[in-house]
C-alpha cells in the first residue's frame, strides 16, 4: 500500500488551519510515477477520490466506506501510461452527490479566490488544487454538473467529456447510466491534450462507447443559442457578465440565436425530482442499506428519497426526459453550439450550510440537464466581476462534438486577456487540437473600410472570416485617403525601403471556399497582393494601383486608416481640408 498523509475527517476544521489544506485527503509523499516518455510526460495530476489510484484509499468523502484498491481506475491507468504523475486524492461532496463542496467530513473547500465562498462540487478538491497551482490538472466527476460548477466559480476550464468517451471503470459511480470523467486544467489546450490520452472505449466498462467526433471545427461565422429565461437569482453581477460575455462572442463572430429554456430546466428537474433518483441510492446501495447513518445530511436524505420507486415509476421518468429531450434536441436546427452561464451566482460557505438544498439546486440551473440529454460540453473563464470572482460560461453541443467544443472554448478563452486560475501565470499559446481537422483558410491583411467597426466589414464576416490579431506592415509602405470613394477607402503603396512608416492593420482569416467571391467584388483601383508585416512575414492584404493616388491625401503619418478617421471626426468641419477628389 502506498504511504500517504491522509486529511482527518472534520466538520469544523480548527480557526487557524489552512482553509485550503480541506481540498486534499490524500497527499502522497511523493508523486506516483507514470510512463517516463508520452505526450503528457513531466505533468502531474490529482484524482478526485471516488477515482482509484491503487494501493491509495478511496473514501467517496465517507470515512465508513473506505476501501483500498489493488488496480488504478481506467482513467489513472491510461494517463500514467501517457507519463503523467499522480500527486494524491482530493476533496469532495460525499458520493458526488452536490455541487457546492461543502458536503464533506474532511471539511468544506474553499473558493480559490476568496475562501469565505465555496469552491463548487462536487469536484471541489480537485479545481481548487488546479486553480492554486498545486497541480498541473485534476480529474473530477460531472453527473450533474460537478466537472463545470468548480470551474467557473475558480477561474479555470471544466471539461466534460460525451458520455461514454472516457471509461469510468474504476470509478465510484454517482448516477451510473449519465456519469462522466471530467478533467479541470488552466486552459482549454491542456485539457484536450489529457482528454485525448484519456478517452477509448473500455469492454469492462458497461457504459463505454465508441463514438464518431465530430473532425471539423465550427464555422469561422457561428450561431450560438441563449435561452431564453435565464435565472441569476438576484445577481446582477452575473447577468452583466453574461451579457459581456455574449458581445465577445459576436466579436468573434457569433451571432446569438434564442432558444427554448423549458426543456431543459423540466429535464434538469427530473435528475432529483422524479424516479431517476433511485439511480442515486443503486450506485451505493450495497453500503447504504446497512450503514445510513454514516451518510451527512443531506447527502442521505437525498439517497434515501430513490428508495421509494417503483420500476414502473423509473420508466415513466425516462419516458418524459426522452420526450424533453426529442423537444429540445429541435435546437440544433437553428444553432451550433448553447451557451450559458456555467453558474448563476457565487454563494459562501455558511450560505450552503444554512440552506444546502435550494442554494444547491440554483447552482446547476445550466447543468443538470447536460448529461440526461447526452450532450458534450465544456467550461471556460469569462471575466473576474468588480467584487473579485470569477465568471465563467459554458459551451454545450451534441454528443460528439467534444473537439469542436474546445477549439471554440480555446478561442473564446484567449479573447478574455484572463491568467490561469488564481496564480496569475499568463496562459500558454493556443494548441493545436488534435482532433480537428483544420479547414483550408486564406490569412488576409485589411486596412480600410473592412477594418472591424468600419462600413465593409461585413464582407467578411457573412463569408464567415474571423479577426486573428492586430498587426503593422513593415516600414515601406505609404497609406493615401483615395478621392471619390463611398464609403471611403484608402489606399496602401509600397514604396523604396525606409521610405514609408508602418500601418496599422488586422488579420483575419477566411474560408478558402468564400475567398474567391470575396476578390470578385473588390473595386479598381484596390486589388490583392502580398503585403510584409513589421515581422517579416508575407501575407495577402490590400494593395492600390500608383495611377490612382492622383488628387489622393497622403495620410502616412496618421499610422493607420482608424486613427485617420478618428482625427477627421475631431476636426471642426470648418477646418477640414477638403476630401480628396471634392469640388
Amino acid at each position: 500500500m502506498v504511504q500517504a498523509v491522509r486529511s482527518q475527517p472534520t466538520f469544523e476544521p480548527a480557526a487557524d488551519a489552512d482553509p485550503g489544506a480541506a481540498a486534499w485527503i490524500t497527499r502522497l509523499p511523493r508523486p506516483l510515477a507514470g510512463a517516463p516518455r508520452g505526450p503528457l510526460a513531466g505533468l502531474q495530476f490529482a484524482a478526485k477520490d471516488n477515482i482509484d489510484v491503487g494501493g491509495v484509499p478511496t473514501t467517496a468523502g465517507c470515512p465508513a466506506f473506505e476501501y483500498t484498491p489493488g488496480e488504478h481506475a481506467s482513467v489513472v491507468q491510461r494517463l500514467l501510461d501517457a507519463g503523467a504523475s499522480v500527486l494524491g486524492k482530493t476533496n469532495l461532496d460525499q458520493f458526488a452527490c452536490g455541487l457546492n463542496g461543502t458536503r464533506s467530513p474532511y471539511g468544506p473547500v474553499p473558493n480559490a479566490f476568496d475562501p469565505r465562498f465555496i469552491s463548487g462540487g462536487s469536484s471541489s478538491g480537485s479545481a481548487h488544487v488546479v486553480a492554486t497551482g498545486q497541480a498541473d490538472f485534476a480529474l473530477g466527476t460531472d453527473t450533474a454538473g460537478s466537472g463545470r460548477v468548480p470551474a467557473g466559480l475558480n477561474n479555470i476550464v471544466g471539461l466534460k467529456p460525451s458520455r461514454g468517451l472516457v471509461s469510468a471503470r474504476g470509478v465510484v459511480p454517482a448516477a451510473q447510466s449519465i456519469d462522466c470523467v471530467s478533467i479541470f486544467a488552466g486552459s482549454v489546450g491542456l485539457a484536450a491534450r489529457v482528454l485525448a490520452a484519456a478517452a477509448g472505449p473500455d469492454p469492462l466498462d458497461p457504459y463505454s462507447r465508441r463514438l464518431a467526433l465530430a473532425g471539423r471545427p465550427y464555422p469561422a461565422s457561428f450561431r450560438f443559442g441563449v435561452p431564453d429565461a435565464l435565472p441569476f437569482f438576484g445577481d446582477r453581477l452575473a447577468r452583466a457578465a453574461f451579457e459581456q460575455a455574449i458581445v465577445r462572442l459576436r466579436q468573434l463572430g457569433g451571432t446569438p440565436v434564442p432558444v427554448d429554456h423549458a426543456p431543459l430546466a423540466k429535464a434538469a428537474e427530473l435528475l432529483y425530482d422524479s424516479a431517476l433518483v433511485a439511480e442515486r441510492y443503486a450506485a451505493i446501495r450495497g453500503f447504504f442499506d446497512g450503514r445510513e447513518d454514516a451518510v451527512l445530511e443531506p447527502v442521505r436524505s437525498i439517497v434515501a428519497g430513490g428508495c421509494g420507486y417503483s420500476a414502473a415509476d423509473y420508466c415513466e421518468a425516462q419516458t418524459r426526459l426522452r420526450i424533453l429531450g426529442q423537444a429540445a434536441d429541435r435546437m440544433w436546427d437553428r444553432i451550433d453550439v448553447l451557451v450559458v452561464p456555467t453558474t448563476p451566482t457565487h454563494y459562501t460557505i455558511a450560505q450552503l450550510q444554512a440552506d444546502p438544498i435550494a442554494l444547491n439546486r440554483n447552482l446547476g440551473a445550466y447543468t443538470n440537464f447536460v448529461n440526461l440529454l447526452d450532450y458534450a460540453a465544456l467550461a471556460v473563464p469569462s471575466s473576474i466581476r468588480p467584487d473579485g470572482l470569477p465568471f465563467g460560461i459554458t459551451f454545450v453541443g451534441r454528443c460528439g462534438s467534444d473537439w469542436q467544443l474546445a477549439d471554440l472554448g480555446q478561442r473564446y478563452h484567449h479573447a478574455t486577456g484572463l491568467t490561469q486560475g488564481a496564480t496569475g501565470r499568463p496562459l500558454p499559446g493556443a494548441a493545436a487540437i488534435a482532433g480537428l481537422a483544420p479547414a483550408a483558410s486564406v490569412q488576409l491583411a485589411v486596412v480600410g473600410a473592412h477594418l472591424s467597426g468600419m462600413p465593409l466589414n461585413g464582407q467578411l464576416t457573412e463569408r464567415g472570416a474571423r479577426l486573428l490579431r492586430v498587426a503593422e506592415t513593415a516600414p515601406d509602405y505609404r497609406l493615401y485617403a483615395l478621392p471619390d470613394t463611398t464609403p471611403a477607402k484608402p489606399g496602401l503603396v509600397r514604396v523604396a525601403a525606409g521610405g514609408g512608416a508602418p500601418i496599422a492593420l488586422e488579420l483575419w482569416e477566411m474560408p478558402l471556399e468564400h475567398y474567391g467571391s470575396f476578390v470578385a467584388a473588390i473595386p479598381a483601383p484596390l486589388g490583392i497582393g502580398t503585403l510584409r508585416l513589421a515581422d517579416g512575414s508575407a501575407v495577402q492584404g490590400f494593395v492600390c494601383e500608383a495611377a490612382a493616388l492622383a488628387g489622393a491625401q497622403d495620410i502616412t503619418h496618421h499610422g493607420g486608416w482608424r486613427a485617420y478617421m478618428a482625427a477627421l471626426a475631431a476636426t471642426p468641419a470648418s477646418a477640414r481640408r477638403p476630401a480628396p477628389g471634392a469640388t
